[in-house]
Formats: C-alpha cells, sequence, structure tokens
C-alpha cells in the first residue's frame, strides 16, 4: 500500500534538519549503547518521531515514521547499529525506519553544521543570493585559461610588494599585486590597476572569507 503522507510545500527537509540541530529546541542528542558498542551524538527512533510530533511537522506517528525515512533516504541522518540497520536493508520506505528506542540513528557526515554564528550564516546568504560585493577587471599572473569562480571562504589573502614576488611571476608589477591562498593551498597572484585598488580589492574579499 503507498502511503499518501506529503510534506506540506512550505517545509523543506532541510528546514526540518535545521530546527533538529537547533540548540534549544532541537533533537536531544545523547550517547546510546547498543551490544556493546556506544554511538556518541545519537538519538533513537522513537525520540525522533515524538520530537516530529511535539514540533507539529506532522500528526501522527505515521506521517513521522514515513518523513523520518524520507530524512534518512535524502542522507540527512543514517542508522547505526545493527537494529536500525537491518531494517533499513528490508527495502520497503514504511518499514526502513523503526519507531523504537531500541533502534539508533545520528546525523549523516555529509550534513556538517555549517553555520554556527549569524555572522556566518549572513555571509552563506551573501555568496547564495549572488549578491555584488565589488567587480572590475584584475589580472590574474598565471596560466592564460580562466579560473572561472572560486569560493573565498578560507582564503588567505595579502598585498606583495615588489620584492615579495616569485620568480615567473610575470609583469611589471609595481605595488599592484596581491596574493590569495585558497582553503585548498592554490595561489593566485592578482594584479589590480593601481595600489588603491589593490587596497579595495583586499578590503573586499576579507569581509568575504
Amino acid at each position: 500500500m503507498k502511503n499518501s503522507f506529503k510534506l506540506p510545500s512550505n517545509i523543506s527537509l532541510n528546514h526540518i534538519v535545521d530546527k533538529m540541530h537547533d540548540n534549544s529546541n532541537g533533537i536531544k542528542l545523547t550517547h546510546n549503547m547498543e551490544q556493546g558498542n556506544t554511538y556518541k551524538e545519537s538519538f533513537t527512533g522513537s525520540a525522533l518521531v515524538d520530537w516530529l510530533i511535539s514540533s507539529n511537522f506532522v500528526a501522527s506517528r505515521f506521517e513521522a515514521v514515513t518523513l523520518a525515512s524520507m530524512l534518512m533516504e535524502e542522507n540527512f541522518t543514517k542508522p547505526v547499529g545493527v537494529r536500525s540497520t537491518e531494517a533499513m536493508r528490508n527495502g520497503d520506505l514504511a518499514e526502513q525506519f523503526l519507531d523504537d528506542s531500541t533502534a539508533l540513528y545520528m546525523f549523516a557526515e555529509s550534513y556538517k553544521r555549517k553555520l554556527s554564528s549569524r555572522e556566518e550564516l549572513h555571509l552563506h546568504i551573501l555568496e547564495l543570493s549572488g549578491t555584488i560585493v565589488k567587480q572590475g577587471y584584475l589580472v590574474k599572473q598565471e596560466e592564460n585559461r580562466p579560473v572561472g569562480g572560486f569560493s573565498l571562504r578560507g582564503c588567505l589573502v595579502s598585498a606583495l610588494e615588489d620584492n615579495g614576488v616569485p620568480t615567473g611571476v610575470k609583469g611589471n608589477v609595481q605595488g599592484n599585486l596581491f596574493k590569495i591562498i585558497t582553503k585548498n593551498d592554490i595561489h593566485y597572484y592578482i594584479q589590480a590597476s593601481s595600489k588603491a585598488e589593490r587596497a579595495q580589492w583586499i578590503e573586499a574579499i576579507k569581509r568575504l572569507t
């Protein structure tokens, strides 16, 4: 029998997982044991069902089980321990998630809580919104192919004076060069049109790192 539960159109699974992570009203993560193994920061199947109902995402335990299965299917949560893992292998969506105090679950590795502060949240929104903070022309001091785009999160940016320019970097620098090191340790040497313009770019980039 196909279940007819549909998630309301104004609520996304992302929204639910965000609420689950809420420090005050989210699901309580505890240390649970099963067959001698300890699972840190886990929750039981019945605890998630209780939380989904108390948070008014669903009206019944049946709907909560369906929603919890959807969260698992989309890799927001994962089963840990023998009981819940075996149920997931069962194959039938309605029976993959156990409304049970002995079935253990955790947040999946693929869902990391990145937004730990208001400032980071603001940066994230800015990054996703396509808001232009600064635009203009710069010369990239490397291969001729375009670099495309890259994220400035976690980057280091610094001005390079003429004596700090490595050999092999072309051009008449004249104090206009700066360097960006990405969090993957890729080094970009970039030339602005003037020293003042370089200072403006560095300031704008620092706000987004």
